[in-house]
């Protein structure tokens, strides 16, 4: 029989690292306010911006915790700030006095996510070099701040997200289009923004944390080009699916006959501070302090962790079996931990996410060994498009699916891992985390 207490610490362990990257808490470790005689000062991890300077202040931003850090903020500056909007999904809302909060869609934009878009590029445009504009950003921000260049309508852009999500592009490649097709992704809310001053406070939900990369890069120089759009098309054989109107501005962009995005060493950058205030190493390191509090020897694979879900599944199980009979790397009692964020290539009709798919792969994998849990979960509370985080397994979640005349060989190859674990109970339901810094995996075995 696995181990109860197996199931309940993994999932403390998890629970542990979303109170880590609270981004309430993480905007408070990085900015502070330090009043003065002379005047107040903002304190930004180790830059001052002396208020006093600034006739007004404004912010903005979008993310699946933008709402939050939105909150974050009014509570360290409170009636200093002049007016604000963010972006954020549906349901992370939080209640905000000065700053408006909108609700789009994620992670297939909506028109909601247009109309919020225009409300901070209003908010934004006519800015002089005495205002100064907080930004914020996280994870989902990419598919909730847009404005589709002309020519391309929302359905079209829906579309190709839709079509890069199936064939499981890699989040850098599925943002590098979008940068091209959007009128503020790439730097181009950087622009929107200059000549005032502007600070970005980033939660990271990429490999890597590439400031580019993160929410399609608003706020950050964009080295991806309109030939990378057009390489990665064709890595993905959707030059035929793509829409045309898509495929049109890609082409035109890649003979140059359209301006590209902007790059590094152009001056509306030079009064740009961004700042990565959170990411999924923060996430690791409290699982990994956390599991070995209680007494678990850790092991901390990697918190870069991408590629084929059910492969990667593979590999975490294969160390945890080596743990188990051999001791190596790690002694038991042992919590392997990693980070990152996997794909899944949709060949079914089932529901599930690429956490639900990898404890179900595992799952198979440990089938008997009732020594080994797995868990895999979403930080922002959601796997794909669910209700879940994602899912725990043990060694004897095959044989009771069997009993129910479950076959996991059929959910896997429908990708639906979903239903799979709602019969058996086994879903990890958070609810909105109203953060968001990739997955985490853990293993426990004992």
């Amino acid at each position: 029989m696995p181990d109860k207490n197996s199931r309940k610490d993994i999932r403390e362990i998890f629970e542990s690292a979303l109170v880590a990257i609270d981004p309430k808490k993480v905007i408070k470790k990085n900015v502070r306010l330090l009043d003065h005689p002379e005047g107040s000062k903002l304190l930004i991890s180790d830059r001052e911006y002396n208020l006093s300077d600034y006739q007004g202040i404004y912010v903005i931003g979008a993310g699946k915790a933008a709402s939050a850090m939105a909150w974050s903020i009014e509570d360290i500056l409170k009636e200093r700030i002049t007016k604000g909007v963010v972006i954020t999904k549906y349901g992370y809302r939080e209640k905000l006095k000065t700053v408006v909060a909108n609700e789009a869609g994620h992670p297939i934009p909506d028109e909601a996510g247009i109309r919020g878009t225009m409300s901070i590029l209003e908010l934004v445009r006519g800015l002089t070099s005495h205002d100064l504009v907080i930004c914020l950003i996280s994870g989902g921000g990419s598919a909730l701040m847009l404005i589709p260049c002309e020519g391309i309508t929302l359905g079209e852009k829906q579309e190709t997200t839709g079509l890069l999500l199936e064939c499981g592009g890699a989040i850098n490649e599925i943002n590098a289009i979008r940068k091209h097709i959007s009128l503020i992704k790439g730097g181009r809310l950087a622009r929107a923004v200059s000549p005032a001053s502007l600070i970005s406070l980033i939660l990271s939900d990429v490999i890597g944390d590439r400031l580019d990369v993160i929410a399609s890069g608003p706020t950050a120089p964009d080295e991806s080009t309109f030939k990378d759009c057009i390489e990665i098309i064709n890595k993905y054989g959707l030059s035929k699916t793509i829409p045309s109107s898509v495929m049109k501005r890609l082409l035109n962009g890649s003979k140059g006959e359209l301006e590209e995005t902007p790059k590094p060493g152009d001056a509306i950058f030079d009064k740009t501070q961004n700042l990565i205030i959170g990411n999924n190493l923060l996430a690791i390191n409290e699982a990994k302090s956390r599991s070995k509090q209680m007494g678990y020897n850790t092991l901390v694979l990697s918190s870069s962790i991408e590629g084929e879900t059910r492969e990667v599944a593979k590999v975490h199980t294969a160390i945890a079996k080596e743990v188990l009979t051999s001791g190596n790397p790690v002694k038991r009692p042992a919590c392997i931990i990693s980070g990152g964020e996997t794909t899944v290539t949709i060949k079914g009709s089932g529901l599930g996410g690429r956490n639900q798919e990898f404890v179900l792969a595992g799952a198979m994998e440990i089938d008997g060994l009732d020594e080994i849990t797995i868990l895999s979960g979403g930080t922002d509370g959601t796997d794909g498009p669910t209700d879940a985080a994602g899912a725990i397994a043990d060694g004897e979640t095959i044989k009771r699916a069997k009993k129910l005349k479950m076959d996991p060989y059929s959910y896997i190859q429908n990708n639906d891992s979903y239903h799979f674990f709602q019969k058996l109970d086994d879903l990890l339901i958070t609810g909105p985390t109203n953060t968001n810094v990739m997955d985490l995996r853990l293993l426990i075995v004992n």
